[in-house]
């Protein structure tokens, strides 16, 4: 049966088995070894690798040089060339996941941003109304004088029946 174009395919032989690789055990990876290339330790354990080698195959006997120096040292450049494209990759891996981390932090800082300020200004809301509130409130002053009032009138009214009756 030919194959249509208006169809899917279907299942495909692959002549090269697909690798499962775990995302996250491979970027974890990437960021160690980022933050190792990052430390002046690699630096400098990289200096001393370079100068032993140089020394070696410059100054050793020429059947003992394995990189002569005749050569350019090929071999050394080659190493250096493929541990620069390994590391590129794995810095810019480790970038990016960085990146991620940091985008997730800067949204969870917002939304609690976010939060603070509805909280804030709904606790603004209460203390107005709270003022508010202790604004009705009679004073003990008022109460005071209100009770006085009632009281004076209440001795007149009692000094009146007798009067009355």
């Amino acid at each position: 049966m030919a194959e249509r174009l208006d169809s899917p395919l279907g299942t495909r032989k692959r002549f090269i088995p697909r690798l499962n690789i775990d995302q996250e055990r491979f970027g974890r990876a990437s960021e160690a070894f980022a933050r190792a290339m990052g430390t002046g330790g690699f630096l400098i354990g990289m200096t001393v690798f370079c100068a032993v080698w140089l020394t070696w195959n410059s100054l050793a006997p020429l059947g003992w040089q394995f990189d002569p120096r005749l050569t350019n040292f090929t071999l050394l450049t080659l190493i250096l060339s493929m541990q620069a494209s390994y590391a590129a990759p794995l810095i810019l891996l480790a970038q990016n996941r960085q990146d991620d981390r940091d985008r997730v932090k800067f949204e969870q800082d917002r939304q609690r941003a976010e939060r603070n300020l509805a909280d804030t200004e709904y606790l603004a809301r209460e203390v107005v109304a709270l003022r508010l509130a202790i604004q009705e409130l009679a004073t003990k002053e008022f109460v005071q004088d209100e009770l006085r009032d009632l009281m004076r009138e209440l001795v007149a009214e009692l000094r009146e029946e007798p009067k009355k009756k």
